[in-house]
């Protein structure tokens, strides 16, 4: 299905040139024990409400839009920059861990029509998804997703799917083992969920491999070569044809960038980012230690170097959505 006039509108408005920069300020529960690090007690509503408004307003100026959550980040989308876009988050954050489905759950009190009055340009919804695992498991989440992409149709707004890739056997993701496997997941959720079926107008997904175990790249233990990285990069391009943008993964701000030139040189046609922690991350134990001024000045100083440097790479690497849309 073609994009209708509303979500073009809206992509643009989540875009600059074509290009995604988003920020993601989405995290919840992985919010709450990053900043429990550096505290004694639970991190209260009020700390990551003010935390994700300063991140809001000293950030987005420099970013192309920003995904925010419904729960704790309505205060931040209000100060956003008035050129950037806003995505709000639709799952309910976390699964459950006792057991290997990771089933996905929408926040029950919201919509996409409600996170559109909210003040939504498009809706996210975070996926887990484990291409070789149960049969009847994967059946329940392509009927979910089916369900978010018809609401999204009917209130004619963007539907983002991120897609998390995990291994039901395999329980440490950052494992060698499972470093073996990714890239067959990655790309074979990719083909499921850019059938038409589920009208996904943008998927927000993995790199194929783990760049801690490329060769040149690893510090220890190389489970690929870079030619075979590269292959799977290409391999990935062509497993879509809907525009897809890149997650960070809680790496570092330099592997991740380091990550997009070499997907672009590999022949990666990505639209964008999606980036979190790689950007903000460093401002948390400054506000927790120090302050929010603190968190502001570092966020105005070292944050911006990060944003800024991102964008840099962007500028040379990623393709815009309108190239495939």
């Amino acid at each position: 299905m073609g994009l209708t006039e509303e979500k073009r509108r809206f992509l643009d408005k989540l875009s600059r040139k074509g290009i995604i920069s988003a920020l993601a300020f989405d995290q919840r529960g992985a919010l709450r024990k990053m900043m429990a690090q550096y505290q004694e007690g639970t991190p209260q509503r009020e700390q990551m409400e003010e935390l994700k408004s300063l991140v809001s307003a000293e950030l987005t100026p420099y970013a192309s839009s920003i995904l925010l959550d419904p729960e704790y980040g309505l205060p931040a989308s209000q100060l956003r920059d008035k050129q950037s876009g806003l995505l709000l988050a639709y799952e309910k954050t976390g699964y459950d861990a006792t057991t290997t489905s990771r089933l996905p759950d929408c926040l029950s009190e919201w919509s996409a029509k409600r996170l559109k009055e909210a003040g939504a340009d498009a809706v996210k919804f975070l996926l887990y998804y484990d291409a070789d695992g149960d049969r009847d498991v994967n059946l329940q989440k392509q009927a979910y997703i089916e369900r978010i992409g018809s609401e999204c149709i009917a209130e004619d707004i963007p539907f983002f799917l991120e897609i998390l890739t995990y291994d039901e056997k395999v329980a440490d993701s950052s494992s060698a083992e499972f470093a073996k496997l990714k890239p067959k997941k990655v790309i074979e959720a990719m083909k499921v969920f850019s059938e038409d079926r589920f009208n996904v107008d943008v998927l927000k997904v993995e790199v194929p491999v783990n760049m801690a175990y490329v060769e040149g790249f690893a510090d220890g233990e190389a489970v690929y070569s870079q030619e075979q990285a590269a292959a799977f990069f290409r391999e990935q391009d062509a497993a879509t044809h809907l525009p897809y943008i890149y997650l960070s993964a809680g790496v570092s701000s330099k592997l991740f960038q380091e990550t997009l030139i070499f997907a672009h040189q590999a022949g990666s046609r990505f639209s964008g980012v999606l980036c979190g922690r790689a950007t903000w991350a460093g401002s948390v134990p400054v506000y927790i230690e120090k302050g929010a001024a603190a968190a502001r000045e570092w966020l105005r100083t070292e944050g911006f170097k990060h944003i800024d440097a991102l964008n840099e790479v962007l500028a040379q690497t990623a393709t815009p959505w309108t190239d495939k849309r």
